[in-house]
């Protein structure tokens, strides 16, 4: 006797004669509707006590765009690149003496890793803004000479306090992601003969991208918020401004949510810009791509095309 395996086995199968079919329930989790609702809850609370509370939320839209305000926004990126390009440029360099197998440059590296990310940055601003104790004047010979009080003004203050620290931070960054190279592919650029300088910029540093950009988009964006601290050296960027005008006006804490929603606008732009550099990175590290937010808008709002010949 023979058993017709497949009309029994398969998806396509017939249930044997007498067997009821299999009813699915799915599993339900009334924990998630509690927690759910506890959340919505806490929200609704907190919405409803800034409602009650004594802010004047008018004074918002009146300052928002207030050329004082839009000059802040200004000095702030333009602090945030620069101080990013001389982390960058000096995050390189420690990195390369750290990797170094010259002991007095990788030791040198290292102290000044050690020192800056071991110190806060407004130590470190004030330290910078009060050096005319030790430095009465700066003499460059016929180039320059001036007074320490009178070179040091607070944009350089907050360029050497925010970018030498990042520096140290990006050194870190760099070299992890050199190290995340294999060394084969440096034993095999220099068996076919290319110097230690074009194996490092046409080999190591191309794959060690995709192990850096992540991190330096964070730290940019970490720099933003950062360049807050340099109201302490009375650099006028955004949150100084925001404090000088509600200081005149009366509605400190309001210029502050003002500030705050800037912030938020500033950090968004960057944030899709972070997302876009990594996914160019990416490339070659994975076969397709995953769709990007405005394609998967289009593919849940749009009708898909179908091909040809294939039946609606």
């Amino acid at each position: 006797m023979t058993v017709d395996v497949s009309k029994t086995d398969g998806p396509g199968a017939t249930p044997p004669a007498g067997a009821e079919a299999i009813k699915a329930i799915p599993v339900r989790h009334p924990g998630r509707y509690v927690s759910a609702a506890v959340a919505l809850a806490l929200l609704g609370a907190v919405v409803y006590a800034f409602a009650q509370g004594k802010i004047n939320w008018g004074a918002i839209p009146e300052y928002f765009f207030d050329g004082r305000i839009l000059d802040g926004v200004w000095n702030t990126l333009l602090l945030t690149v620069l101080s990013m390009v001389i982390g960058i440029a000096g995050g390189i360099l420690l990195a390369v003496m750290r990797l170094s197998k010259n002991p007095v440059t990788s030791s040198i590296a290292w102290f000044y890793i050690w020192f800056f990310r071991g110190t806060p940055v407004l130590v470190q601003l004030f330290v910078w803004f009060n050096l005319g104790l030790v430095f009465e004047y700066i003499n460059l010979g016929p180039v320059y000479k001036d007074y320490w009080s009178s070179f040091m003004t607070p944009l350089l203050t907050a360029l050497l306090g925010l970018g030498l620290n990042e520096a140290a931070y990006m050194a870190e960054i760099c070299r992890a992601g050199l190290l995340s190279v294999d060394e084969g592919q440096t034993e095999a650029s220099h068996a076919l003969g290319m110097s230690h300088t074009k194996t490092l910029r046409r080999i190591v540093v191309p794959q060690a991208m995709r192990v850096i950009v992540p991190p330096t988009g964070n730290e940019v964006i970490n720099m933003l918020k950062t360049t807050s601290l340099v109201s302490a050296v009375q650099f006028a960027e955004l949150f100084q401004q925001a404090k000088d005008i509600g200081q005149n006006s009366g509605s400190p804490v309001e210029m502050y949510f003002l500030a705050a929603a800037w912030y938020l606008i500033m950090t968004s732009i960057l944030s899709i810009g972070q997302y876009y550099i990594e996914r160019h990175y990416a490339r070659g590290s994975l076969r397709s791509l995953p769709p990007t937010p405005i394609q998967r808008l289009k593919s849940a709002v749009l009708p898909t095309r179908r091909a040809k010949g294939v039946p609606a």
